[in-house]
């Protein structure tokens, strides 16, 4: 056996493309679903994130009409319903398209709203509650505070209990 002639170009290996699978695809099928999942429906984890993160939207758009429509010179009263309306028509269409990836309905788009009616409600009467029993344990502010996150706590977690589990479950 002869040593290799080092001038000489060494011989490689001949590269050839992957054969197209059934798809006609020549990438292969377990990466190609890891870089586009299906389309079914997100796992807990995410909905979860998207829902906070809508909410945490649909505050701010709810809020920043509310400064708006009070600077132009509507009443308090009458900007907060407004705005509370905006911002739950944003959490809806929010919701519905990036955190349960749901086609449109009539019918889910009813039934969030009833949702939120209920549930601003409950918000509404927990915190009339809790409110002056915390303010005979603490001061006004501590109160407020407690009996807000209490309040706003049971309804952000029954709305996204009751809309995966009934309007959107089979999204």
């Amino acid at each position: 056996m002869s040593a290799p002639d080092p001038h000489r170009e060494p011989v490689r290996p001949e590269v050839t493309s992957p054969a197209p699978g059934p798809t006609g695809s020549i990438i292969d099928p377990d990466l190609a679903r890891q870089l586009d999942p299906p389309r079914g429906r997100p796992t807990l984890r995410r909905q979860l994130t998207s829902f906070v993160l809508v909410g945490a939207v649909s505050a701010v758009v709810d809020f920043g009409l509310l400064v708006v429509l009070m600077a132009v010179g509507l009443g308090h009263t009458p900007a907060k319903a407004l705005s509370w309306v905006a911002g739950t028509i944003t959490a809806y269409l929010l919701n519905r398209r990036f955190t349960f990836r749901a086609a449109g309905s009539t019918r889910r788009f009813v039934a969030v709203m009833v949702l939120y009616l209920i549930t601003f409600a409950v918000q509404v009467g927990l915190f009339v509650l809790l409110y002056p029993w915390l303010l005979g344990l603490t001061n006004q502010v501590i109160a407020q505070i407690v009996g807000f996150v209490i309040a706003q706590g049971v309804a952000t977690v029954t709305n996204f209990v009751v809309q995966r589990a009934l309007i959107f479950r089979r999204a």
